[in-house]
């Protein structure tokens, strides 16, 4: 008999991609999978082009080259302030899904305790798993996804080696205030640990949310690792391109992990990307644009159609409560429900929870949907959503 390594009986399939194969074999509007269905802006399009007939086909250096390492350097002088080396703090990675991975590979024993926020995004739990670390758990209240003061200090320990901070958050929406941050720097340099932040939202914030980068805050530089990419912000989720911003210690460790796990990014896409974000200051404003009226599109229809719907204040999700719509079962079948009979795939919202000992997961009457899709798409799932 094969044997299988016991760190893979922790986790399942992504549920995210379950639902994505559920609503291509019923012909559902894919609400489910966090990929825009709309062309990607042609400036990165053509750039990629250029670069595939320039012949920039071979390896490009193994962590990332030097022209995108010195655009996201450029580009985070700009926007938040900080002054990175290209060569020592900058690491170009396949997708900020390998970007965590290959962080918390590179930083985290076998029995470190790592915090992360529920409902978190679904990768987290596999890459602890993967890595060895134990999860502690805080949970994001009410419909603002508040950080209550009490539970957060009270899963900090001296066995804590990281946080886990998703900002703009996936599944909620919410975008960590300044004061959110700073009460968890405070945290980090109390119990001397790392925090590790997901941004691959950065760009896309409404109602003037401001994004804060944890690195930015007093203190936190040397004990942070930044995580962000290109996917979701030029809408190229198929060319996986994340990078890693750390001080050089940091820095070292991840790309030892990267150049054994991956190798390296595409070269002709890293081309392509340097130049999307060495042109892209304009471009910013009007994505937001562009995704505050889908959010209006879709929280319009999902709360006409009866479901507790917030309002998120960055990404692209919304996670909805179907309590009063008087279905008798769980997310997972209510998931399942949508997909089959209404013609409209959303995420269970549990996937986003951890499981009590009891069973039940605080997701089990919540469902996340995404409103990454063309205008038409949202309006077809507007309809089906009407006729529920």
């Amino acid at each position: 008999m094969p044997h299988i390594a016991s760190r893979t009986s922790v986790f399942s399939e992504s549920v995210i991609r379950e639902m994505t194969r559920l609503a291509m074999l019923h012909g559902a509007m894919n609400l489910a999978q966090g990929y825009p269905d709309f062309p990607a802006p042609d400036f990165i399009k053509q750039a990629a082009v250029d670069a595939i007939n320039a012949d920039i086909n071979q390896y490009a250096i193994t962590w990332g080259s030097a022209r995108l390492r010195q655009a996201i350097a450029a580009k985070t002088k700009r926007f938040y302030g900080l002054d990175l080396d290209p060569e020592r703090e900058i690491t170009v990675t396949c997708g900020a899904t390998e970007a965590m991975m290959a962080s918390m590979l590179a930083v985290v024993e076998p029995g470190d305790e790592v915090i992360v926020f529920e409902p978190f995004y679904e990768n987290y739990v596999p890459d602890a798993a993967m890595s060895g670390a134990h999860l502690v758990f805080v949970t994001l209240h009410g419909a603002s996804f508040a950080i209550d003061a009490a539970e957060l200090r009270a899963a900090f320990s001296a066995r804590t080696r990281a946080i886990i901070v998703n900002t703009p958050n996936n599944p909620s929406g919410k975008v960590f205030s300044r004061a959110d941050l700073q009460q968890i720097a405070s945290l980090c340099q109390e119990f001397d640990c790392l925090c590790i932040t997901d941004e691959i939202y950065e760009h896309i914030l409404y109602d003037n949310h401001e994004h804060v980068v944890m690195a930015t805050l007093p203190g936190m530089y040397e004990r942070t690792i930044t995580i962000s990419g290109l996917s979701k912000t030029f809408s190229v989720t198929g060319w996986r391109l994340g990078y890693v911003l750390a001080p050089p210690e940091l820095t070292d460790a991840v790309r030892k992990v990267h150049d054994f796990l991956t190798v390296g990014a595409p070269a002709p896409l890293q081309e392509a990307a340097a130049v999307a974000m060495e042109q892209a200051d304009a471009y910013y404003p009007e994505l937001r644009g562009l995704y505050a009226g889908k959010r209006e599109i879709l929280l319009t229809a999902l709360r006409e159609a009866g479901f507790a719907c917030h309002s998120p204040q960055g990404a692209y999700y919304i996670m909805a409560d179907f309590s009063a719509l008087g279905f008798e079962g769980d997310d997972t079948a209510f998931a399942h429900h949508m997909i089959e009979r209404v013609g409209v795939a959303p995420v269970p919202g549990s996937s986003f929870y951890r499981a009590h000992a009891d069973g039940h997961s605080d997701g089990a009457a919540l469902v996340r949907f995404t409103f990454s899709k063309s205008d038409e798409t949202l309006h077809e799932a507007a309809r089906r959503l009407a006729a529920m």
